[in-house]
């Protein structure tokens, strides 16, 4: 009935992550900026005669943090919202691969989500105005909006509102270490923010830091969920420390955890320095431009 189209779901990364209050709805206020890399999962859609939704789910880690294929996934979910918004009659059926780790504060849920909604109006060759897509991302997740973009971007408020930034002067190597017996729930990880950081106003430093648009030169990684998920989690502090010593430029808690990343100047050594996590899961990447991404994630 349709060809089948392909399209990549990309990881983020967080350069600079603070957390300062809460919000009415319950909601933590955030400021952060996100960077997209190479690390990705993959999404096979097609339209089908029958109006329902098939989800396939391949290549999940299903010891610990299983990914279901039923309405609860944020793939199916983007599918029944893009459905609901254009009023298609068709079906969709989707295959995802997975290799971006779950429950590791790397976004792969919400990159798989936005890959969903842009394959499913694509299939269905009906656009939306972006501000009622950026809508339809938002319902579905706070980091959603950001992987309609990717590349490098200020996210505020729940890190829903985007703007986007001037990408870094050149692709950054990128080493990401994934424990494989350490998994974070963003619920969890949020409840442990301690009360000094939750309701906090946000300091100059904070603006300044991610106004500036992060840089190798204008400062380091920060996250603040690093003291309270390090204290529970130890080893993660100890990957960071690992990852320094390995030559790593820069190293930081990816997103709320557990997983944790490298900077490195080049390729080489992000390959030398995967060698010193024999048991861990290791993905060697590279930062995404704002049109790399667009390219790379344009159906297939």
């Amino acid at each position: 009935m349709s060809k089948k189209i392909r399209l990549r779901a990309f990881a983020k990364i967080n350069l600079c992550l603070h957390v300062t209050g809460k919000l009415p709805d319950g909601y933590h206020e955030l400021r952060t900026v996100f960077q997209s890399i190479s690390l990705h999962d993959s999404l096979e859609m097609e339209k089908t005669p029958s109006r329902e939704i098939k989800l396939e789910i391949a290549g999940a880690d299903q010891k610990q943090f299983s990914v279901p294929a039923d309405a609860s996934n944020l793939v199916w979910r983007a599918i029944e919202a893009a459905w609901r918004e254009i009023g298609t009659r068709h079906g969709f059926r989707a295959r995802l691969t997975k290799r971006i780790p779950v429950a590791r504060g790397l976004g792969g849920g919400s990159s798989d989500a936005a890959a969903a909604l842009i394959g499913a109006l694509r299939l269905a060759r009906r656009d939306v105005p972006l501000p009622r897509l950026l809508e339809l991302a938002s319902s579905l997740g706070a980091d959603v909006p950001f992987f309609l973009f990717g590349g490098r971007a200020l996210g505020v408020h729940r890190g829903d509102e985007i703007y986007p930034l001037p990408d870094l002067p050149v692709a950054q190597s990128v080493l990401v270490v994934s424990p494989r017996e350490i998994g974070v729930s963003t619920r969890d990880a949020y409840s442990w923010i301690d009360e000094r950081l939750t309701t906090r106003a946000a300091t100059p430093k904070m603006w300044s830091f991610c106004a500036l648009c992060w840089s190798r030169q204008s400062g380091g990684l920060e996250n603040d969920f690093e003291a309270a998920v390090f204290s529970r989690h130890p080893r993660l502090g100890q990957i960071k420390r690992r990852l320094l010593q390995e030559g790593a430029a820069e190293a930081a808690l990816a997103g709320s955890g557990s997983a944790v990343f490298g900077i490195f100047r080049n390729p080489a050594q992000v390959r030398r320095a995967a060698r010193a996590f024999p048991e861990d899961q290791v993905f060697v990447a590279r930062t995404l431009s704002r049109d790399s991404y667009r390219r790379a994630m344009l159906p297939r």
